[in-house]
């Protein structure tokens, strides 16, 4: 493998941001009512504010996920990069605009620039990442000379009120007793947003910009010991297991609310940390060398402050106590954008001018899908 350098970043949000208090206003109101766990949910993830690709005004869709997309990568040429250079396209996404064909064609077709190698990566918050090892991997191997790599999420197209069966007043007692719960179908309403990110990777980095040298890129699946937690387009029967989309009827589609998304939050709170966190990164320690006193930044992706001091105490127990002050987030004023969150935390904390050469940055992206992970270290250069 060659050395490969993150030599630009980029982000893009939707239109204005969105505080909670507005949310409804734009997502709509699940049987005309305003929900009962709308403040419950927000107290405790944290999330001051977000952005949707919907018109505040109209409620018309404003964006599809591969225009977001898009635009991140245009952004790149800010920096000197000229798309019709573009030698690899690397997409992650949980939601794509449609089944077929991939995302990743779609943002190519968006672009216009010529033909390249395109790769999509599936998944739900990991998918970002995964794009991004390819990416890594595409140009470390010199199998091409440039790539970039992206993330990006437009939840709002499902989280629309109409899209929603049912009232969420039945679990309002519940929810008063126990704050981290809420029902599958309404819980994630005040979790996701809207945005799209993008990183360019070269053989050699920039003079006079900030870059940040890969140095490695670590994914790991608990799924051969965890059942299903997050899911979209289909739905778990009596024994658990996931049944799919086509196992049942357009009428049921409707009546079972089959493409909304749904989490186990149980499940989530009782194996999340163990499984994406200590005992994948434990092993990295191991075969790494890694000590959480080289870490300069740590970078967690997370779909809640509730999670932030689970995340600690799991570093902790995993040998990687990491001080808080070495922590970075944008989580209050950006939302929880999925694949494209850590593409939208890099991108700001390059930008704000913080980074020093040397310093090594340390990437947790978890995803709760069925219980899967990456790690990516990084070297400002």
């Amino acid at each position: 493998m060659n050395e490969t350098f993150i030599t630009a970043t980029a982000a893009f949000l939707p239109n204005a941001p969105v505080d909670n208090d507005a949310i409804e206003d734009v997502l709509g109101k699940i049987g005309g009512q305003a929900s009962r766990t709308r403040s419950i949910v927000l107290r405790q993830n944290g999330i001051k504010s977000r952005h949707y690709a919907i018109d505040p005004a109209t409620g018309a869709q404003t964006h599809t996920n591969a225009e977001l997309t898009a635009q991140a990568v245009r952004a790149l040429a800010e920096f000197g990069f000229a798309l019709d250079e573009l030698g690899c396209l690397a997409t992650g996404t949980s939601l794509p605009d449609q089944l077929m064909p991939n995302h990743g064609v779609m943002v190519h077709g968006e672009l216009g620039n010529p033909p390249c190698e395109v790769v999509s990566t599936a998944g739900i918050c990991l998918a970002g990442l995964t794009a991004l090892k390819y990416a890594w991997l595409a140009v470390g191997s010199g199998g091409t000379a440039n790539a970039v790599a992206t993330g990006s999420e437009l939840s709002s197209a499902i989280l629309r009120a109409e899209h929603f069966v049912g009232d969420s007043d039945a679990l309002a007692g519940e929810l008063e007793s126990r704050p981290w719960l809420a029902f599958e179908k309404d819980f994630l309403r005040w979790m996701l947003s809207d945005g799209a990110g993008a990183v360019l990777i070269e053989l050699r980095p920039r003079p006079g910009r900030c870059n940040l040298r890969i140095d490695w890129i670590e994914l790991s699946s608990a799924a051969n010991r965890l059942p299903v937690c997050m899911y979209a387009g289909g739905e778990r029967d009596d024994a658990g297991a996931l049944l799919g989309w086509a196992r049942f009827s357009p009428r049921q589609w409707a009546e079972k609310s089959i493409f909304a998304i749904k989490q186990d939050v149980k499940l989530l709170d009782r194996n999340v940390v163990e499984a994406t966190l200590e005992a994948p990164l434990a092993a990295i320690k191991a075969r790494r060398g890694l000590e959480a006193a080289t870490v300069d930044w740590f970078l967690p992706h997370m779909s809640s402050f509730y999670f932030r001091q689970p995340i600690a105490d799991g570093l902790a127990r995993a040998g990687m106590a990491i001080p808080f002050e070495r922590w970075f987030t944008n989580l209050a004023t950006r939302g929880n954008t999925g694949s494209a969150s850590i593409y939208i935390m890099l991108d700001e904390l390059v930008r704000s001018g913080r980074l020093r050469a040397g310093e090594r940055l340390l990437c947790f992206v978890p995803e709760s899908g069925r219980f899967s992970s990456g790690f990516m270290h990084l070297t400002v250069v």
